[in-house]
C-alpha cells in the first residue's frame, strides 16, 4: 500500500462534505492524480485487518495498558440504492428495527488511557444464496458467523500482544463459545446478558441442573452475586443496573463479569467504556463519509470502508493533538469550508 495514496483519500474523506467520488478527489487537487490512478488504487488488492494493524500499531503501543479493555459491536450503515452483491445485501438493523439493505461490519475498538482506536475489523459478507422455503424468495447468508469473526478477531489481538485485560460485548455476543475462549486465552470478559438467560445462583443447584432466567431473582441493585450460566462451567459475578427512562418506566441491564475479584462499581464502570464504540461508529458515519462512496464492486467497495476505518482513526490522533473533540474538529472544517466559499461568491460578484 503507498502511503501517500492512503493520506490523500483518508484527508479526502475528512474533508468533503458531498459524495466522495475520484472525480473529486481529482478535481480538490487540480488534478495532480487522476482520477483513474484513484480508481486503481481502490482496484488494486483488497486491504483487511492486518493492514489495519500496521497503521495503528505504533499508536496502540503508545497508549496500550494492563488495564486496556477490548470492545466488539456491530453496525449497520443502510445503502437502500446500491446494488445487491455479496457485500450489500440485506440485514437486520436493531437500531431501526427492520431489514436494510447495506454495510454491515464488526470492529475491534482498543480503549486505554482515555483513546479508543480500531484494530480490528470483519465485513459481514453473504456469498452464499439460497431459496427461502416459507417465503419463496431467494435470500443470502454468511459462510462463517459474527461470534466466529470475533474469537478471529480476539486471536489475532492476542497474537499482536496488544495488552488488554477485559472483552467488553453486548447481549448479542454473549455465547458460551465466546466466554470459553476469552478465557482460554488468559483474558476476562464483561458482557450484558439478556433477562431470560437462565442462571443456577450455588454450585449446588448448578450441578443439579436447576436453572431460573435472571428476572426471577430478586437481588437489589449495587449487590454482587455469583452465579454459573448455563452451559458455561465457571462462575462468574453478576450485578443489574436499574436506569429510568424518560416516561418514568424502569429498566434493567444485566452484567456479569469473569473476574471474581472485582466488585459492582469496577464492573459498572468498566462496562462504561463500551459506550466508546458508539461514539466510533457516530464518527465513522458522520464524519468520514461512509456511506457517500459510489464504488460498485465488492473490492472497491471494501477497501472505502477500510479507507473510512483509517480516516475514523486519523480524526482521533487529530483530536488528541488539537484538543477538539472529533465532531467539533470536523464542524471547524465545515465552517471555514463554507467560509471559503462565501468569500468566493463575493469575489464573483464583485467581478460580475
Amino acid at each position: 500500500m503507498k502511503k501517500a495514496n492512503l493520506d490523500l483519500y483518508t484527508d479526502y474523506l475528512l474533508s468533503t462534505f458531498g459524495a466522495a467520488t475520484a472525480t473529486g478527489l481529482s478535481d480538490m487537487i487540480d488534478g495532480e492524480v487522476s482520477h483513474d490512478q484513484i480508481t486503481r488504487f481502490l482496484s488494486k488488492q483488497d486491504y483487511d485487518s492486518k493492514d489495519l494493524w500496521s497503521q495503528v500499531k505504533s499508536t496502540a503501543r503508545e497508549i496500550e495498558s494492563d488495564d486496556g479493555v477490548l470492545i466488539f459491536d456491530d453496525t449497520v450503515q443502510e445503502k437502500a440504492w446500491t446494488d445487491e452483491n455479496e457485500l450489500m445485501c440485506w440485514h437486520f438493523d436493531h437500531c431501526s428495527g427492520r431489514n436494510v439493505r447495506g454495510i454491515n461490519m464488526i470492529n475491534a475498538l482498543y480503549y486505554s488511557n482515555k483513546t479508543s482506536i480500531p484494530v480490528a475489523f470483519e465485513l459481514i459478507k453473504k456469498p452464499i444464496q439460497f431459496c427461502d422455503l416459507a417465503t419463496k424468495k431467494i435470500k443470502r447468508k454468511s459462510e462463517i458467523t459474527k461470534n466466529e469473526l470475533l474469537r478471529n478477531m480476539v486471536e489475532t489481538c492476542v497474537n499482536n500482544h496488544l495488552k488488554f485485560r477485559f472483552v467488553l460485548m453486548d447481549s448479542w455476543f454473549s455465547a458460551k463459545e465466546n466466554f470459553n475462549f476469552i478465557r482460554e486465552k488468559g483474558k476476562h470478559f464483561i458482557s450484558a446478558l439478556k433477562s431470560n438467560r437462565l442462571i443456577a445462583l450455588s454450585e449446588n443447584d448448578k450441578n443439579n441442573k436447576r436453572y431460573v432466567r435472571i428476572d426471577k431473582h430478586n437481588f437489589s441493585e449495587q449487590d454482587t452475586v455469583q452465579a454459573w450460566i448455563k452451559g458455561y462451567a465457571d462462575p462468574v459475578i453478576l450485578v443489574r443496573q436499574i436506569f429510568t427512562n424518560k416516561d418514568g418506566s424502569t429498566g434493567n441491564l444485566y452484567l456479569i463479569c469473569s473476574d471474581l475479584s472485582c466488585d459492582y462499581n469496577a464492573i459498572t464502570t468498566t462496562y462504561k467504556k463500551r459506550w466508546n464504540v458508539e461514539v466510533f461508529y457516530k464518527s465513522l458515519k458522520s464524519n468520514a463519509n461512509l456511506a457517500k462512496s459510489p464504488t460498485r464492486t465488492v473490492r472497491t467497495q471494501s477497501n472505502h470502508i477500510f479507507m473510512a476505518i483509517c480516516a475514523t482513526f486519523k480524526l482521533e490522533c487529530l483530536s488528541l493533538k488539537s484538543k477538539l473533540n472529533p465532531f467539533a474538529l470536523c464542524r471547524k472544517l465545515l465552517i471555514n469550508a463554507t467560509r471559503a466559499a462565501y468569500e468566493e461568491l463575493q469575489m464573483v460578484r464583485a467581478s460580475a
